[in-house]
C-alpha cells in the first residue's frame, strides 16, 4: 500500500510537469508565431518549423520601420515569404523571441550588421517585386511596393530579374523614392544603371538583351528665354548681369530659364517681370539657339521672344542683375561685344525687323493632340496657312 501511495504520488508529479512543459511551449510558440507576424514573414505552418538558414541575428535595418508602414492598400509590403520547411535542419522549432516595440519600429534584443548579399535561403520563398509592363516589351517597377529591408530588396529583385529575363523582357525602369536611397547601391551592384535624378528620387534602369540599349536617355536639354522689349520710342529695355560670366558689365537683352512645366513664353514673361519689373505680353517666337555642352555638360536651347511693354517702370532685382534700362538700338549695338559676337547680334537685327513688320516669327496656338489627350502650344506662322 504503501509502494502504491508513492507511485501515485510520483505520477501526479510527473502529470503536473508534462503540463507545466507543455503550457512554456505554448507560450513559446505563441511568441514565436507572434515574432513572425510583426517582423513581416507570413507562416504557412504553426507546428514544427525547421529553422531557416538565413541571417539569425540582424539589426534595425533590416526590420519594418513602423507597424502601420507595413500595411498597404493591398495588403502587406516589403519582403513577403513564406517559411519552408529546410532538409539541411530537420526537426528543429522556431527559435524567435518577441521583439519589444520602442519609439516606433521594432529593435531586436541582439543587434548586428546585416550584409544583404548573403541573402540566399534555402528555407524562403522571396515574392516578386510589383511592377506592370510597358509598351516597349519592357518594365516598370512599382516605386510605391518596394521591401522596407534591403536583405528583402535584394532577394526580390534578384527572383524579379531572373523571371524578366525568362520572360524575355528588355528594359526594367526602377524609380527609387528619397526615403529609400539605402537601396540605390543594392542595384547598381545588381547591374543596373543611372539614368536621371529629380529632388524626391532617382531613377535606374537595366538591359537584359545581349544587344545595343534602345532605351532613352535622360534629360539632355536645359530650356532658355531672351525677352526681346521695344516701347513706342524704339528703346530696348536691357539689363547687366551680377555673375562674373563671358557678358558680364554688357547690356543685353533680359534672359533666363523657364520653369518645370512652364510654356516657353510665360516663361519669358515671367523672367522680363522678375528681372526688371516691367509687365509685358507675348507677342510671337522669333528665333532660337542650339548650343551644347553648356552648364552641366547639357545642351542648351534659347528661345528668342518678341513682347509688348504693358508698363515702363522698372525695378531691378539686384540677386540677379546690376543695373536695367530702356536704351536706344544703335547704342546698344554699339557695344563691342556686339561687333565681335555675331549671333548676338543677328539676334537684335532679327527683332529689329519684326518689330519693323519686315519680319514674322512664330505664334503660340494652343490645341489638342490625340498623342496623349491633353491641350499644348504648337509655335507656327500662321501667315501661309490656309
Amino acid at each position: 500500500m504503501h509502494s502504491f501511495v508513492r507511485s501515485f504520488f510520483i505520477y501526479i508529479a510527473m502529470e503536473t510537469c508534462f503540463c507545466h512543459n507543455l503550457c512554456q511551449k505554448k507560450t513559446k510558440l505563441a511568441a514565436d508565431m507572434e515574432a513572425l507576424k510583426w517582423s513581416g514573414f507570413h507562416c504557412k505552418r504553426t507546428l514544427e518549423v525547421p529553422r531557416t538558414t538565413w541571417t539569425e541575428n540582424y539589426g534595425s535595418r533590416a526590420l519594418p520601420r513602423s507597424r502601420s508602414s507595413l500595411v498597404r492598400s493591398h495588403g502587406l509590403t516589403g519582403i513577403s515569404c513564406k517559411l519552408i520547411p529546410s532538409k539541411l535542419s530537420p526537426g528543429h522549432q522556431l527559435g524567435f523571441s518577441p521583439m519589444p516595440f520602442l519609439g516606433g519600429s521594432f529593435v531586436p534584443k541582439k543587434v548586428v550588421q546585416v550584409l544583404y548579399p548573403n541573402v540566399a535561403s534555402p528555407g524562403l520563398a522571396v515574392e516578386l517585386l510589383d511592377a506592370w509592363d510597358d509598351e516597349y516589351e519592357g518594365v516598370i517597377i512599382d516605386p510605391e511596393g518596394l521591401p522596407l529591408s534591403a536583405n528583402a530588396f535584394a532577394s526580390a529583385l534578384r527572383a524579379s530579374l531572373l523571371n524578366w529575363k525568362l520572360k524575355g523582357k528588355k528594359g526594367i525602369w526602377l524609380k527609387i523614392l528619397l526615403e529609400q536611397t539605402e537601396l540605390v547601391p543594392i542595384a547598381i551592384q545588381e547591374g543596373f544603371s543611372y539614368h536621371h535624378a529629380e529632388a524626391g528620387y532617382v531613377m535606374l534602369t537595366y538591359w537584359i538583351p545581349n544587344e545595343p540599349v534602345t532605351l532613352p536617355s535622360g534629360p539632355s536639354h536645359q530650356i532658355g528665354i531672351a525677352g526681346f522689349v521695344i516701347n513706342d520710342k524704339g528703346e530696348v529695355l536691357v539689363v547687366k548681369e551680377t555673375c562674373p560670366c563671358s557678358c558680364s558689365g554688357i547690356w543685353k537683352l533680359p534672359t533666363g530659364y523657364i520653369n518645370k512645366s512652364e510654356d516657353i513664353f510665360s516663361g519669358a514673361v515671367r523672367e522680363v517681370k522678375e528681372e526688371t519689373g516691367v509687365d509685358t505680353m507675348f507677342l510671337e517666337m522669333v528665333a532660337f539657339r542650339h548650343a551644347h555642352l553648356v552648364a552641366f555638360e547639357k545642351s542648351d536651347l534659347l528661345f528668342v521672344c518678341m513682347l509688348k511693354p504693358l508698363s515702363s517702370e522698372i525695378t531691378i532685382d539686384e540677386k540677379e542683375i546690376q543695373a536695367a534700362k530702356w536704351m536706344p538700338v544703335n547704342e546698344l549695338l554699339g557695344q563691342p561685344f556686339y561687333t565681335e559676337d555675331q549671333m548676338s547680334k543677328r539676334i537684335i537685327e532679327i527683332c529689329m525687323a519684326t518689330n519693323e513688320r519686315d519680319y514674322s516669327g512664330f505664334i503660340a496656338h494652343k490645341l489638342a493632340s490625340r498623342f496623349d489627350g491633353n491641350m499644348f502650344y504648337l509655335y507656327y506662322n500662321e501667315k501661309y496657312i490656309i
